[in-house]
C-alpha cells in the first residue's frame, strides 16, 4: 500500500523513499533510473517485462514531465501488458485501487 506521495517523496508501507522506485509484487527497487532520464524507453523496462505483469502503472512525475513515447507504449502492449501512465499523484492512487486485482508492477518518477 502506498501511504502517500508528495514531490520527491513516496511512502510505501511506512517506508519513505526519495528516489524513483519500482514496486514489484514481492520487492521494491529504489534505485530505478532511466537511460534518458525523462524519456521512458524499452531498455528501462527489462526487469519488469521479464516478470510478465498484467498491468504496468507508470507515474510520470508530479507534473508529468517523464514521457512515454509511442514506441515504448507499443513495445509494452506487444507483450500483452496493459499500460497506465499518469502523473505520479494520480498513478499511486490507481495502484492502491487495483493492486490486489491483477499482477501489477508500478514504476514511479517522484519529481518533475
Amino acid at each position: 500500500m502506498i501511504d502517500s506521495y508528495s514531490f520527491g517523496k513516496i511512502v510505501v508501507d511506512g517506508q519513505i523513499y526519495t528516489s524513483d522506485i519500482i514496486l514489484y509484487p514481492n520487492k521494491i527497487d529504489d534505485k530505478w533510473w532511466r537511460k534518458s532520464g525523462h524519456l521512458l524507453q524499452k531498455e528501462d523496462l527489462k526487469d519488469i517485462i521479464q516478470l510478465n505483469p498484467e498491468i504496468l502503472i507508470v507515474g510520470t512525475g508530479a507534473y508529468g514531465l517523464m514521457k512515454v513515447p509511442i514506441e515504448t507504449k507499443n513495445f509494452i502492449e506487444s507483450k500483452r501488458i496493459t499500460l497506465i501512465a499518469e502523473k505520479t499523484g494520480e498513478a499511486y492512487k490507481t495502484y492502491n485501487k487495483i493492486k490486489n486485482q491483477k499482477k501489477i508492477i508500478a514504476a514511479f518518477h517522484l519529481t518533475c
